[in-house]
């Protein structure tokens, strides 16, 4: 731990303080039984700034109109969505026309899926993970319905919380169309080595394609490291309204077959999107982004800003995280799941108590003025596999604005059930 807070320290500098960070959060006043509430649900969804509420208000109220027509608030919405276009091309490295935007990261995904599915049919094979969120499993197992496409899953290393990466390695091959992989598991943490299984796909003559949904609120993502073909996020985790956002490599979104009307943009990005988009939503997820920037110190440009506000995020949840992790790994009872802390992983943690259900142990929380988050987050075979089926976890995860205050009254909150 004292690695931990002596990073998180040297990080302090060149971000707000959690003090500052707080007082941008309305929610974080809310009293529950006389007690301020402390929110460890951010990985099923972070709480708000003021300044995304504003840029939201503002756009309906000034500037509401559907887009490419000739009057003004249609073309300030066309800047606005383009605005948002760059912000989130800051966001992954990436360019403005590669990025889309949709319902959510679960919906892009099926959509994106039935896209690449109209190329595939009998004999080609996408490979998953047990370790994924089943938005990144669904999607691609349809195909195997509708286009008769094999599926391979890889397997989870249940002692490590991890993949298992020679299962990765046997699972790729010449019929390999697609790897979906989760760049970090919503359930249990993990971060998975992202650029290393696209090494393995490419190799294949395969895309990738990441879930990094419960990645981006804590690491800053990076396209061109990971070297992915698509990859997708929802804004509700990092601060912002739900949006789901897509990147897809340009020459890959303008060729594919998506289903569109014949009518729609057939330029990309925007002939990856359907429908009126939720405009208001979008200028939100990219004030979202832009507000992350505004809390680093120094740098010339956004990324550069990002870049320096997720080095010292990683620093914080560290931190935290082995604060966590320490705590309730000393109740007698607890059992924590997933890689242990100072390895690549988030600050969500993961764990049971014996004798008590999930259910009992966050209803417990709540009543404390603690919220987390219990079941199976959708991430179902990750807690088959630990033989937890569907009572699942008690799930808790740190945000920009968690304190140590908040971890401590979390674990005594688990120890008064002991």
């Amino acid at each position: 731990m004292t690695t931990t807070l002596a990073k998180e320290s040297a990080a302090a500098g060149s971000l707000a303080s959690v003090e500052e960070i707080r007082g941008h959060f309305p929610a974080l006043e809310r009293i529950h039984n006389g007690a301020r509430v402390a929110y460890f649900d951010g990985p099923g969804g972070t709480q708000v700034p003021r300044s995304v509420v504003a840029a939201m208000e503002d756009y309906l109220f000034h500037h509401n109109a559907n887009t490419h027509w000739l009057y003004p608030t249609s073309e300030e919405t066309d800047t606005l969505l383009l605005h948002a276009r760059e912000t989130f091309a800051d966001f992954f490295n990436a360019s403005a026309d590669e990025i889309a935007f949709g319902q959510n990261m679960t919906t892009l995904t099926f959509h994106l899926a039935r896209g690449l599915g109209r190329a595939w049919g009998p004999g080609d094979e996408i490979v998953i993970t047990e370790l994924d969120h089943h938005g990144n499993v669904a999607p691609w197992r349809a195909l195997a319905k509708e286009r008769g496409i094999t599926i391979r899953s890889v397997k989870l290393n249940t002692a490590d919380g991890r993949l298992d990466w020679r299962d990765l390695e046997r699972q790729i091959g010449p019929q390999t169309r697609l790897v979906a992989i989760g760049a970090a598991s919503n359930a249990l943490g993990t971060i998975t080595d992202v650029a290393g299984a696209a090494e393995l796909a490419h190799a294949a003559d395969a895309l990738v394609f990441v879930d990094a949904v419960h990645l981006a609120p804590h690491e800053l993502i990076d396209v061109q490291a990971m070297n992915c073909d698509f990859l997708a996020c929802s804004a509700y985790k990092f601060y912002g309204p739900h949006v789901g956002v897509l990147y897809a490599r340009h020459d890959l979104a303008q060729s594919l077959d998506v289903p569109r009307l014949d009518p729609a943009p057939t330029e990309a990005p925007e002939r990856l999107e359907t429908g009126t988009l939720n405009h208001e939503g979008i200028v939100g997820a990219a004030e979202a982004v832009m507000y992350l920037g505004t809390l680093a110190r120094g740098g010339a440009s956004r990324r550069e800003r990002l870049s320096r506000a997720f080095t010292a995020f990683h620093a914080r949840g560290e931190a935290l995280l082995a604060r966590m992790w320490s705590g309730l790994g000393s109740i007698r009872g607890v059992t924590l799941y997933g890689p242990e802390p100072g390895t690549p992983r988030t600050p969500t943690v993961a764990f049971t108590l014996a004798g008590r259900s999930t259910e009992e142990v966050a209803r417990h929380l709540a009543h404390r003025g603690v919220y987390a988050s219990n079941g199976d987050f959708y991430a179902a075979t990750v807690a088959e596999r630990l033989g937890r089926g569907a009572d699942g976890f008690v799930r808790a995860g740190a945000a920009c604005y968690t304190t140590a205050d908040e971890v401590d009254r979390l674990v005594e909150g688990v120890r008064e059930l002991v």
